[in-house]
């Protein structure tokens, strides 16, 4: 049987991302004062104004000047230097606020009761055998061509390049197997002048990502299919935090229970809880014990263990769903303290992950610490319980 299937990624410079990755540095601000911190931040961009706003409690004196700063070094290093985006002449406005005592009464560990979830909610966590990292391809491959295009405008050697820019990938499925593309988008910001120069530059990048063979036909390769993108960024269209979450997972091919990722710190489940999701399946693939698995955890508000664990290996298991079920709460400890002290989330890691996937990165790949939940460390922990 033969089957289509798209995803599609978008860059550090689109406007969303953009709030993401500043909300994100927040976040580490913080942890990297008390790695205990509670922040829940979010981040509104539109043409040369910048809004940032939520809650937050520390144990160290957070200087706001400091979190303004912080959002323009983060706008600079994306690139934006535009009349209608400019990171030093942007006006940025600053409203976090101290955590309210309600939520912490219920979140925080006292006498005998353990730390409990910071909110209820579903998280699922997913992996399979279709690339190296365990990630499906559409979503892997278009994450993969704006990194690399990025990475070049970076360097000076895409300099007609803006940083705001999309891709989409559309794979040919064969019995389940994803074995070329059938289309291609790719929309990237580019200076005045440059259009004719955009399609054979955004090509080479293409090329040397996808597999050999995979590439498509002509006549399905779109780039810039409007014909110009000169006004991009929160100038082009406004940013928020939180709404590429499909980018950020699994590109459509697995469920996603609903919260976003930037701007929580590792307390709040929408995160870390889908962290260890991913790092159980992508363990259980590794393994060799299934090709594709499914894992969803469910919590509520100041509850430490997770009222559900379900896997699903999709007909691919070597042994019982259930099972999986059975062993794997034995391996991890799935409640929130537990998933940040094994996978090391209360640090100051997370900008790293605000553009082009928080899955399918390689444990240590942006500094010491960062995307521990890549690891397969646990591949033989789980061949032994089966």
């Amino acid at each position: 049987m033969t089957h289509l299937f798209t995803s599609e990624s978008v860059s550090e410079g689109h406007p969303d991302k953009v709030c993401d990755r500043i909300s994100d540095e927040v976040v580490d601000l913080m942890l990297g004062k008390d790695n205990e911190s509670r922040v829940a931040c979010e981040t509104f961009a539109t043409t040369n104004r910048t809004i940032i706003g939520g809650e937050f409690r520390c144990r160290e004196t957070i200087d706001m000047d400091e979190v303004i700063a912080l959002a323009r070094k983060a706008v600079r290093d994306i690139g934006y230097e535009q009349d209608g985006y400019h990171w030093e002449k942007m006006i940025v406005e600053n409203f976090m606020h101290k955590q309210s005592a309600h939520i912490a009464q219920g979140v925080d560990a006292d006498g005998n009761k353990d730390e409990g979830a910071g909110d209820q909610g579903i998280m699922f966590g997913y992996a399979c055998t279709e690339t190296d990292v365990l990630m499906p391809a559409p979503i892997l491959y278009s994450h993969r061509i704006l990194k690399s295009l990025a990475e070049a405008r970076h360097s000076g050697q895409a300099d007609i390049l803006g940083p705001d820019s999309k891709s989409q990938i559309t794979c040919v499925y064969e019995n389940g197997v994803p074995t070329r593309a059938s289309s291609i988008v790719v929309s990237t910001q580019h200076t005045e002048g440059s259009e004719n120069k955009v399609r054979d530059l955004v090509r080479e990048h293409v090329l040397k990502i996808l597999p050999d063979g995979w590439m498509c036909d002509e006549d399905e390769f779109y780039v810039n299919p409007t014909g110009k993108f000169v006004i991009g960024g929160p100038d082009g269209d406004a940013g928020l935090t939180g709404r590429k979450i499909i980018v950020d997972t699994y590109g459509g091919a697995a469920p996603h229970g609903g919260g976003a990722f930037s701007g929580k710190d590792p307390t709040k489940v929408d995160r870390s809880a889908a962290y260890a999701a991913r790092y159980l399946a992508k363990n259980v693939v590794a393994a060799g014990l299934a090709e594709k698995c499914v894992i969803q955890l469910s919590y509520a508000i100041g509850v430490s263990k997770p009222l559900s664990i379900y896997v699903n290996t999709l007909g691919t298991g070597k042994v019982e769903d259930s099972r999986f079920s059975a062993i794997l709460p034995d391996i991890m400890d799935l409640s929130p303290r537990g998933i940040r002290q094994t996978l090391k989330l209360n640090a100051p890691i997370y900008a790293a992950t605000a553009a082009y996937g928080h899955f399918g990165r390689h444990p240590g790949e942006a500094g010491p610490g960062t995307f521990t939940w890549e690891d397969t460390n646990l591949t033989d922990a789980i061949m032994k319980a089966v």
